[in-house]
């Protein structure tokens, strides 16, 4: 059903204040409420939910708010429901005018709501940041004319693989599972499994790679055996072989690959996970999804986030990133700056300027390619202060919905060190008695 605007007792409304009149109206997130359109979402959003069957969802605003938060402030789904009931301006901003003392939704409610509105509503959600950037004064909207674009790695939530590692925590997945459903297996190799682990991880640790690659090759048995007595197992009792299929598939897939191998399996619990190698000095290989980037040249703001399975060469991604800008924006790119990964892109018809080009760069046109590595530290921010660093949701939707949120967040982070500056320039006026209060 529809989600319904919150509701409280009106007996105790007469007794309690209202937030609207205890709360700072200059605080940036009070601010930043009043910029977002929180009825758009209610629009958009509403027709996902059934009109009469089930029981009434949980308010929009109080999703997007918490959303918003989340990524804003790099918190998990759990941590943003516990800050949320401490702080009255977190309540305010999702749309609550009295204080609250209870959680008004359980934290996997979240993860539901995500999976419900999907990449396209997500999109949604970084295309009001790009909105509220403008009705706050923090982008004008001609610096949407002239964009930067970059690639970078999102990492997946997942331990460095190693076969040794992998293989063990096959066997632990498949025992387990064997357990749960009552199959007998003629010998579980838990003892043997873990020392065999211990052994390979010190002589790797110690350089002894003959006596560790031995260590691995016993692993890799007890794998097979286990594999091989559930099959024989199963076979009997035809009932749980759709409990085992996904398992099953996995590991044998693990089992036949080779060192060489392309699209190898790096994490059982995410098979999506790809190697991606960006020459970093400090990290050779990363594991996760490419992302593309797309931000404005002037301020830095994002402008639109793609997750890119497959490990796509960055010159075919440019034509999907530029659509993409365009219609969270709604106007057309007029010049797009990008590095020289993207060299042979192919949109010659297109005003794209690569890093260190010669031909057709007027003196605007060169200012703007400098600043073309402003790009980096917006990326390096997203990592460290959002979420972009390491991915905990599940799958090739949840690789999209994160690279979307993000951008969101670093929006948000932009508007309110905006809103920040702009208070703190109004203090300084009036206390110095200068012009510009009279103005304000």
């Amino acid at each position: 059903m529809r989600p319904r605007l919150p509701q409280g007792d009106p007996s105790d409304d007469l007794f309690r204040a209202r937030l609207s009149n205890q709360l700072d109206r200059k605080h940036p997130l009070v601010r930043l409420a009043g910029l977002i359109d929180w009825a758009s979402f209610e629009t958009e959003f509403g027709s996902l939910y059934h009109e009469a069957l089930g029981r009434p969802g949980k308010p929009t605003r109080l999703m997007v708010g918490l959303t918003y938060l989340k990524h804003c402030y790099n918190l998990s789904d759990e941590q943003v429901c516990e800050r949320w009931l401490e702080n009255p301006y977190w309540q305010f901003f999702c749309g609550f005018d009295y204080l609250q003392h209870r959680l008004p939704i359980d934290p996997s409610s979240l993860t539901r709501w995500r999976e419900r509105i999907g990449t396209s509503g997500m999109e949604r959600l970084l295309a009001a940041t790009i909105d509220a950037a403008v009705d706050g004064g923090a982008v004008k909207p001609s610096s949407f004319e002239r964009v930067t674009i970059d690639t970078t790695v999102q990492p997946k939530a997942i331990a460095f693989p190693t076969d040794s590692r992998l293989y063990h925590r096959g066997r632990e997945i498949l025992v387990r599972l064997a357990a749960r459903h009552g199959v007998k297996l003629r010998q579980s190799y838990h003892r043997l499994g873990k020392r065999a682990l211990r052994l390979a991880n010190r002589y790797a640790h110690a350089r002894q790679m003959r006596r560790a690659r031995r260590e691995i090759r016993r692993l890799k048995t007890f794998l097979g055996r286990v594999v091989r007595d559930i099959g024989r197992k199963i076979a009997e009792r035809p009932g749980l072989a759709p409990h085992f299929a996904e398992p099953l598939a996995r590991v044998t897939r693990l089992l036949a690959q080779q060192k060489t191998d392309h699209a190898k399996l790096y994490a059982l619990h995410a098979p999506d996970v790809e190697c991606l190698a960006k020459g970093k000095a400090h990290k050779r290989y990363e594991f996760g999804v490419k992302v593309s980037v797309a931000t404005t040249n002037r301020e830095g703001l994002v402008l639109g986030m793609m997750a890119l399975p497959g490990n796509p060469y960055d010159g075919h991604t440019l034509a999907a990133a530029l659509a993409q800008v365009e219609r969270m924006t709604g106007a057309a790119v007029a010049r797009g700056y990008v590095d020289r990964g993207y060299r042979g892109h192919g949109l010659d018809h297109r005003p794209i300027f690569v890093s260190g080009q010669r031909r057709g760069v007027t003196p605007t046109i060169r200012r703007e390619l400098r600043r073309r590595s402003a790009i980096e530290p917006v990326i390096g921010h997203m990592k460290v202060d959002g979420r972009l660093g390491r991915n905990f949701l599940a799958g090739a939707r949840g690789d999209a919905i994160n690279a979307l949120l993000c951008g969101a967040g670093y929006n948000l982070r932009l508007i309110l060190n905006h809103l920040r500056r702009l208070l703190r320039a109004l203090l300084l006026a009036l206390a110095s008695n200068h012009p510009l209060a009279a103005s304000c």
